[in-house]
């Protein structure tokens, strides 16, 4: 296996991909963003895999690949989850109902990780400063992920809680990123609205991220082939780092060759510092 940095050392001069494990009703699945519906469990699906979450964790482990995430989406998914962790502890993070009640619970089960979104906001998407704090608190910012996940608007971009489904009142902006950092140790942001739609990935958003963040940033949505990869590091300057998820061979995608991704990682990656 090849060694890697930790992923949320520092800020990098070298994007890199990030891989993903998305369960639905206990599957792995790639599907499009904003689709899922809480009342019916239904989504437009991508891909489902007959492989189970743990044999994508091992795949993850054996080519060195460190940072990714798993993302519950909807009930169903615990077993699979837990199963992923198990199968390469500390090498990746869970999101998806984590919450005061269980964010310990994920890091013990192996996760380096939790990522948040909606317990940050109360059912009307007002933000609950205090319940950060809390899990702040409970879990320390090195292992905390803000999830700040958006959709388009007329004034720019809006975080979006509930699978994507409600648009919360925090903005995604400078003085937003610049704020939450002192929490956590990482972003993920998935632009929703072309999450799994291989059409390509929100430039506008990746070159603001890289002006805005100052901690290790994920970008998510649209990616289609290596050549974004190429593309969010150059107009990221090597500050915001990429999941490719439904274009991938991994997941029956044909833009972009899980091991080109794997050769990205390892031609870019610094050997750790003695």
């Amino acid at each position: 296996m090849v060694d890697q940095r930790t992923v949320s050392e520092e800020i990098r001069s070298m994007s890199l991909f990030r891989p993903c494990i998305d369960l639905h009703q206990g599957q792995v699945k790639q599907i499009v963003g904003g689709t899922l519906k809480d009342a019916t469990g239904e989504a437009q699906t991508n891909f489902v895999s007959d492989r189970p979450a743990a044999y994508f964790a091992n795949r993850y482990r054996e080519d060195g690949l460190k940072g990714g995430h798993v993302i519950k989406l909807g009930p169903g998914n615990e077993t699979a989850a837990r199963d992923a962790l198990a199968a390469y502890p500390g090498g990746l993070q869970l999101g998806g109902g984590v919450d005061l009640s269980n964010a310990a619970d994920y890091l013990q089960a192996g996760a380096s990780h939790v990522i948040v979104t909606s317990m940050l906001f109360d059912q009307e998407g007002h933000f609950q400063e205090a319940q950060l704090a809390q899990l702040v608190a409970e879990v320390g910012k090195e292992h905390l992920v803000l999830d700040l996940s958006c959709r388009r608007t007329d004034s720019g971009w809006q975080v979006a809680m509930n699978r994507w489904q409600t648009l919360t009142e925090m903005p995604v902006d400078q003085s937003t990123l610049q704020t939450l950092a002192s929490h956590a140790s990482e972003f993920l942001i998935h632009a929703a609205d072309v999450e799994g739609k291989c059409q390509g990935i929100d430039t506008e958003l990746v070159q603001a991220l890289a002006e805005w963040t100052t901690i290790p940033t994920t970008y998510a949505g649209g990616a289609r082939s290596m050549e974004d990869l190429e593309t969010v590091h150059a107009l990221s300057q090597g500050k915001v780092d990429l999941t490719i998820g439904s274009a991938l061979d991994l997941f029956g995608g044909q833009g972009a060759r899980y091991a080109d991704c794997v050769a990205w990682n390892r031609a870019h990656t610094l050997p750790p510092s003695s």
